[in-house]
Protein backbone atom coordinates (compact mmCIF):
# COMPACT_ATOMS: atom_id res chain seq x y z
CA UNK A 1 0.00 0.00 0.00
CA UNK A 2 1.42 3.55 -0.88
CA UNK A 3 1.40 6.48 1.59
CA UNK A 4 1.39 10.06 0.43
CA UNK A 5 1.19 13.41 1.39
CA UNK A 6 -1.30 15.87 0.31
CA UNK A 7 0.43 19.08 0.07
CA UNK A 8 -2.26 21.15 -0.59
CA UNK A 9 -4.21 19.94 2.47
CA UNK A 10 -1.08 19.97 4.68
CA UNK A 11 0.14 23.32 7.30
CA UNK A 12 3.30 21.72 8.45
CA UNK A 13 2.41 20.49 11.87
CA UNK A 14 5.36 18.12 11.50
CA UNK A 15 3.57 15.36 13.84
CA UNK A 16 4.43 12.54 11.43
CA UNK A 17 8.06 13.50 10.87
CA UNK A 18 7.89 13.48 14.79
CA UNK A 19 6.23 10.05 14.94
CA UNK A 20 7.75 8.11 12.53
CA UNK A 21 11.40 10.27 11.03
CA UNK A 22 12.14 7.37 8.96
CA UNK A 23 9.19 7.55 6.77
CA UNK A 24 8.06 11.33 6.68
CA UNK A 25 9.84 14.35 6.77
CA UNK A 26 9.30 18.00 6.04
CA UNK A 27 10.29 19.80 3.06
CA UNK A 28 9.98 23.47 2.33
CA UNK A 29 7.47 23.66 6.01
CA UNK A 30 5.43 21.01 4.93
CA UNK A 31 5.20 17.20 5.25
CA UNK A 32 6.61 14.39 2.86
CA UNK A 33 7.45 10.92 2.45
CA UNK A 34 11.03 9.86 2.37
CA UNK A 35 12.22 9.07 -1.16
CA UNK A 36 11.92 5.15 -1.28
CA UNK A 37 9.76 4.56 1.73
CA UNK A 38 6.33 5.24 -0.38
CA UNK A 39 5.25 1.28 -0.25
CA UNK A 40 5.22 1.36 3.97
CA UNK A 41 1.37 1.53 3.43
CA UNK A 42 0.86 -1.00 5.26
CA UNK A 43 3.53 -0.75 8.10
CA UNK A 44 1.07 -0.45 11.36
CA UNK A 45 3.12 2.65 12.42
CA UNK A 46 2.62 4.43 9.58
CA UNK A 47 -1.26 3.77 9.62
CA UNK A 48 -1.28 5.44 13.27
CA UNK A 49 0.75 8.56 12.20
CA UNK A 50 -1.93 9.01 8.96
CA UNK A 51 -4.39 8.47 11.76
CA UNK A 52 -3.33 10.84 13.73
CA UNK A 53 -2.12 13.95 10.77
CA UNK A 54 -3.82 16.69 12.55
CA UNK A 55 -4.65 18.23 8.72
CA UNK A 56 -5.73 14.42 7.99
CA UNK A 57 -2.90 14.88 4.96
CA UNK A 58 -1.77 11.67 4.91
CA UNK A 59 -3.53 8.99 2.27
CA UNK A 60 -2.87 5.65 2.20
Amino acid sequence: MTVSVNRELCYGSGECAFRLPSVFTTADGLGAVVPGREDTGDDPEVRDAAERCPSQAISL
